[in-house]
């Protein structure tokens, strides 16, 4: 998440060097190796499947001015701009373009403080929305509406970046605007040791993902029907652009390191550039754009700590490694995912086993894993494999993992072993429904946080 604080201007960037040395910058010793969790989801009316605007007596803008009170800082793009995030000591509240309401937590030693972290925003936003006839639902896709004219047209929120966005990143993709609109999720950033700390960790992450995906899928309807996908909001990233999202080639040739990703994210396009209080979209990658500059200047961090923010692999650096792969789920749910990863990555033994879980793929045959756990999630296979079998494998490493490390921790795998049992991903929970009562309003009450 971010906030979109005034740049500060840095020494001009000529080379890759201090870009990799960022990456460097941000390693921590294993001792102070914290994990953070954001959890986005949808707005609603109560009773409805319209989608709420941010203007208004029951909007999204008035959503945050009832919670401020509660100890937050409003955060406004200009003295006279409205309210679009709200920062209480290290955790804020943020708006992501269609409105789905995101808490980007504080890092946490422990996945237990990060979930009661969460237990207590959802408990003041719901009772916040609450009072405004609104209600919070955990779903990876709006199961209605569309993002442009037809059907249930969608609100944007009023922030200066995501008006750029609109209209940059549909160039790049078919669903961008799906992406931005329609899509939401729960992630968990996490920390690093040294650059081998950081290769073996982001590697691992990124072969074990599709596992994660299969475990959270969450959104197989859209338009009011079923998809044909246990993860349409994984399905949605392929075509936003891919050049910035997906897997990187490098994380299974062996080939991964700093200058691996920042080579990677130097060829990406830019989406937008911040010159005189302004969003430029020149059409430059930021490697060309080191090399020609703009205007007659050259960049500076500033800008590529805004590029970083505009990439959007499986598995993301900047400050912290983002694990992206999991669907908006409930609140349980989420807090286990602090807790698988931090079974897995913190605790070496488990990192060894997690490492030795799946067969070695190419990035072509991981792929096609990638598109198998999205179509049919825990039902689908790897080869003679089941992946419910694989996934509760998966959970089961990160178990031993919290015995070892935090017995505390481990508790809140249950909902991931439970599901991981019943071989049905959480979106198969979502078709039952649909089938029963396809009303978009009453399919919502099933599924509020």
């Amino acid at each position: 998440m971010s906030l979109d604080l005034k740049r500060v201007a840095s020494e001009p960037l000529t080379s890759s060097a201090p870009l990799v040395e960022e990456l460097r910058k941000a390693e921590k010793p294993r001792t102070q190796h914290r994990l953070g969790l954001e959890h986005e989801k949808f707005i609603y009316p109560v009773g409805s499947a319209q989608p709420v605007p941010y203007e208004g007596p029951n909007g999204v803008g008035a959503l945050l001015e009832r919670i401020a009170p509660g100890g937050y800082e409003p955060f406004r793009e200009t003295p006279q701009s409205p309210v679009i995030a709200l920062q209480r000591g290290m955790a804020a509240i943020s708006l992501e373009p269609g409105g789905q309401f995101e808490l980007s937590g504080s890092p946490f030693h422990t996945a237990r403080e990060a979930h009661q972290e969460n237990l207590q925003h959802l408990k003041e936003t719901k009772a916040a929305a609450s009072a405004l006839g609104l209600r919070l639902v955990a779903l990876g896709y709006r199961p209605v509406g569309t993002p442009g004219a037809g059907g249930v047209e969608m609100p944007w929120m009023p922030k200066t970046r995501y008006q750029v966005m609109r209209r940059t990143l549909p160039e790049r993709g078919r669903l961008a605007l799906n992406m931005m609109l329609m899509t939401s999720t729960g992630q968990v950033s996490l920390d690093w040791a040294d650059e081998a700390d950081c290769v073996r960790k982001t590697v691992a992450v990124a072969r074990l993902s599709p596992l994660l995906v299969a475990l959270y899928a969450n959104s197989p309807l859209v338009e009011g029907k079923p998809s044909g996908y246990m993860s349409f909001r994984s399905r949605v990233w392929e075509e936003v652009d891919p050049t910035r999202c997906g897997y990187l080639p490098s994380w299974f040739d062996g080939s991964f390191s700093y200058q691996a990703y920042v080579d990677w994210a130097l060829d990406a396009p830019l989406l937008f550039l911040r010159r005189e209080g302004e969003y430029r979209h020149p059409k430059l990658t930021f490697r060309q754009l080191m090399k020609e500059g703009y205007e007659g200047k050259p960049p500076d961090m500033g800008d590529w700590t805004d590029h970083l923010s505009t990439l959007f692999p499986e598995v993301r650096l900047k400050k912290v490694l983002e694990v992206r792969g999991a669907d908006c789920a409930s609140a349980e749910m989420t807090g286990a995912l602090g807790a698988l990863w931090r079974g897995i990555l913190y605790d070496a033994k488990a990192l060894e086993e997690a490492e030795l879980l799946l067969p070695r793929l190419t990035f072509t045959e991981h792929l096609a894993f990638h598109d198998t756990a999205r179509r049919e999630g825990l039902a689908g296979k790897l080869g003679p494999r089941e992946l419910h079998r694989l996934a509760g494998e998966m959970v089961a490493i990160a178990k031993r993992g919290l015995q070892r490390l935090d017995a505390e921790d481990a508790p809140l795998l249950a909902p991931l072993e439970a599901v991981a049992a019943s071989g049905r991903s959480p979106a198969q929970a979502v078709l039952d429904a649909w089938k029963e009562d396809p009303r978009p309003e009453v399919l919502m009450t099933r599924f509020e946080l």
